[in-house]
């Protein structure tokens, strides 16, 4: 069965950037619909296994590429129920990047100043607050010490998570069953159900096409809840205006897919991808030198040994988020959960050429499993990704019924990017190995290729047509009309987390929406207070949303 239907605007994904959206144009006064390839999950949904079925396997999207693999959300509120809930705002010199460009990657018009108002959005929205030490699980706290001994700072990382909820079980990256986490499902997706906004889960968009009235129509399928691989239906919806927030992953291979239906994409449609230069190092600490050294202990009388005990992302290290180091020398450093499953396949066995997946050495490891420490760089990458030619439908090739698929992305990291790993992974030893406290386990990219758990950069917002798939408004180049507000429109790598980065961009780009609606006969307005009803950052960003409408 075939249906079509027509609405306002038609949001693409129910992650930061389409969720944004949505919420703002449906409290405008916007029809809106929301189409979200995966499933719509809950609270108690949210389940502590990794069996095939569980919300671990629904919720994720793992596509291999050549090069480089990406973990992702497939979710109604997308990588916000999949994320830590680390939200610390991009450093200054990240917007005065060059890049493999050699001039400034970023459009003019964006700064860290003149950002800050609509990362106050987001803080205010969400909330965003900033942890304590007394806040911070075991792992943390290991880390922290583990910093200071090595003559480094550390600091606890600001996030969105009720404290008060949060039970220090650490499958938040499953999806958050005590609702602790303050992903999307409890702040913007549900304000703009308020408001009359449409949500649809497991409803795939392949491509889109013109319309005889200058809008727009979107062709989707509709997937089986159980095997992704299934269609089991299909239609359209014409749209005055698009809004894709598909993720980096998905959102340039729509759009390459929908040429012969539109013309021409620009350029950099699916070119200039970037994994936040992220890398991962793998300690096993030994227990008595934590004792001896550190002096940290515990009432059973083991200092550690609790990595399965606290939360995600709680503890970094800045000290190379320094403005006057050469690019690509600077990065963060943070430690990482990675649940049962994820954390021991991740890791590699000390001393050898490649990754032990099996055997002896691989089951000695795991026996010390409590007492690993994992630390996750995020450094300044060249942009080096390009997405090959879309698969007939999808991101990529399903492999199972869910979660693992085969993109068509392909990943070669340069000389410049290959030195800011190098740099990182001798700070992580330095800091982790010194006086014998542990023994580093590095990621092994050459063997099996690089990954990313931030996809960004795919069709990204600059000034230079020849470089950018997106005008400083993010809308699509030669396709009035069409937005992109997901993580696709960052122009490069942010050497931090980049949900809030995301989210502030996309909340920027909404008065510019709302002007382009209106232009196409929408009656919708601006000016929605946060979805808690909070108005501070609302009245702090109307001075600039008049440029931004006149435009």
């Amino acid at each position: 069965m075939t249906s079509s239907e027509s609405t306002d605007v038609l949001v693409v994904g129910s992650g930061f950037g389409g969720a944004i959206a949505a919420y703002h144009l449906a409290a405008g006064g916007a029809r809106v619909v929301v189409l979200e390839r995966g499933p719509w999950l809950n609270g108690e949904d949210f389940q502590h296994d990794f069996n095939f079925g569980a919300s671990s396997t629904r919720i994720f999207d793992f596509v291999i590429g050549d090069g480089m693999s990406v973990l992702s959300g497939n979710c109604v509120g997308g990588g916000s129920v999949v994320y830590f809930a680390a939200m610390p705002r991009a450093p200054r010199f990240v917007f005065e990047r060059t890049g493999g460009l050699g001039r400034r990657m970023w459009p003019a018009a964006i700064s860290r100043e003149s950002l800050e108002p609509w990362y106050d959005r987001v803080a205010e929205a969400l909330p965003v607050t900033r942890q304590t030490w007394d806040t911070v699980p075991f792992a943390g706290g290991l880390f922290g010490a583990v910093c200071d001994h090595a003559g480094r700072t550390a600091n606890p990382v600001p996030v969105a998570l009720d404290q008060a909820r949060c039970t220090n079980c650490n499958w938040m990256m499953s999806g958050c069953r005590f609702d602790a986490k303050r992903s999307l499902l409890l702040n913007y997706l549900p304000a703009a159900l308020s408001y009359g906004a449409q949500i649809r889960p497991l409803h795939e968009v392949q491509h889109l096409s013109r319309t005889e009235d200058g809008g727009y129509r979107v062709h989707y399928s509709v997937l089986d809840d159980v095997d992704y691989r299934v269609q089991v239906d299909s239609g359209t919806i014409d749209a005055k205006l698009v809004v894709l927030a598909a993720g980096a992953g998905a959102t340039p291979v729509i759009l390459q897919r929908s040429e012969p239906t539109l013309g021409p994409m620009p350029n950099a449609v699916g070119r200039y991808f970037s994994g936040n230069g992220e890398r991962l190092n793998t300690a096993i600490f030994d227990e008595d030198r934590i004792r001896d050294v550190l002096g940290l202990s515990r009432p059973d009388g083991v200092p550690y040994q609790a990595y399965q005990i606290g939360k995600g992302p709680c503890v970094a290290s800045w000290d190379r988020l320094d403005g006057s180091l050469p690019e690509y020398e600077r990065f963060s450093l943070e430690q990482l959960y990675f649940p049962p499953g994820f954390g021991t396949i991740l890791a590699q066995v000390p001393d050898t050429v490649g990754p032990t997946w099996f055997g002896a050495e691989k089951k000695e490891i795991l026996r010390s499993w409590q007492s690993w420490l994992t630390i996750f760089t995020m450094s300044e990458d060249d942009n080096e990704g390009v997405f090959g030619p879309p698969p007939e439908t999808g991101n990529a090739i399903r492999l199972s019924q869910q979660m693992l698929g085969r993109g068509p992305l392909r990943y070669d990291p340069t000389e410049n990017t290959r030195r800011g790993w190098a740099l990182s992974d001798a700070e992580v030893r330095d800091i982790l190995e010194r006086d014998g406290l542990s023994r580093v386990m590095p990621w092994t990219n050459d063997v099996v290729g690089a990954y990313t758990v931030h996809p960004l950069a795919s069709c990204r917002i600059g000034d230079d047509p020849r470089t950018s798939a997106l005008d400083d408004r993010h809308e699509l180049r030669d396709h009035p009309g069409i937005f992109v507000t997901d993580g696709s429109a960052v122009p490069g790598a942010l050497t931090v987390n980049p949900a809030m980065t995301i989210a502030a961009l996309a909340e920027r780009a909404v008065p510019g929406i709302v002007r382009a609606a209106r232009e196409r006969g929408v009656d919708v307005t601006y000016g929605a207070p946060a979805p808690d009803g909070g108005t501070s950052s609302r009245d702090a960003v109307l001075p600039l949303v008049s440029g931004l409408l006149g435009r």
